[in-house]
C-alpha cells in the first residue's frame, strides 16, 4: 500500500513538471523566462533553443563531443538561433523536417499541422518522409499538413509577430 501511495505521488509530481522544464539536454544550460513564459537553453557551440511553456520536445542525444544535430518536436513551439559556423540541425515534427545552417527560425506544431517561419537565414523544409522539399528565406513561412501542398508564402506581419511574440521577440 505504501508503494502504491508513493507511486501515485511520484506520478502526480511528474505530471506537474512542464516538458520544456523537464528537458535537460547535455551541454545546455536552461533559464526560465516569464514574459512570455518559456525556457531558454544556451547550448554548446552557440546554439540557443527557446521552448514556450508546455512544449513537448526531445533533444536527440548527440555523440560524445559532437554538437546537437536533431530535436524531435511533438507539440507547441520552439524558436531556434543557430550560428552560421555551426553544423546542421534538424527539427523533426510529426508532419515535417526543418533542416538548417546558421539561421533564426520558429517551428510550431499542432495536432494536424507543422508551421515553420524564418526570421534570418534559410531553412529547408520537407514532409516527414523527406518528400516535397521547399526552401524558406527571411519572412517566409510554410504550413505542412497531410494531403496539402507545401506552399511557401511571405507571412503577413501579424502572423509572424504573433508567433515570435510567444518567444518574447
Amino acid at each position: 500500500m505504501r508503494f502504491l501511495r508513493f507511486s501515485i505521488a511520484a506520478c502526480a509530481i511528474c505530471a506537474l513538471i512542464p516538458p520544456a522544464a523537464a528537458q535537460q539536454p547535455t551541454g545546455c544550460t536552461p533559464s526560465a523566462r516569464t514574459d512570455p513564459p518559456r525556457t531558454v537553453f544556451q547550448c554548446s557551440g552557440g546554439l540557443v533553443i527557446e521552448a514556450e511553456a508546455a512544449t513537448r520536445f526531445q533533444i536527440q542525444s548527440p555523440q560524445p563531443g559532437r554538437a546537437i544535430q536533431s530535436i524531435a518536436l511533438d507539440g507547441k513551439g520552439l524558436l531556434v538561433d543557430l550560428p552560421r559556423r555551426r553544423g546542421p540541425l534538424q527539427i523533426l515534427t510529426p508532419h515535417a523536417i526543418a533542416s538548417v545552417r546558421g539561421t533564426i527560425y520558429a517551428v510550431d506544431v499542432t495536432a494536424s499541422t507543422t508551421s515553420v517561419f524564418v526570421a534570418e537565414g534559410r531553412v529547408r523544409v520537407t514532409r516527414r518522409d523527406g518528400t516535397d522539399p521547399v526552401e524558406l528565406s527571411p519572412g517566409d513561412g510554410v504550413d505542412v499538413s497531410q494531403g496539402k501542398r507545401l506552399d511557401v508564402r511571405r507571412w503577413p506581419r501579424e502572423r509572424a509577430a504573433g508567433l515570435l511574440a510567444r518567444f518574447g521577440r
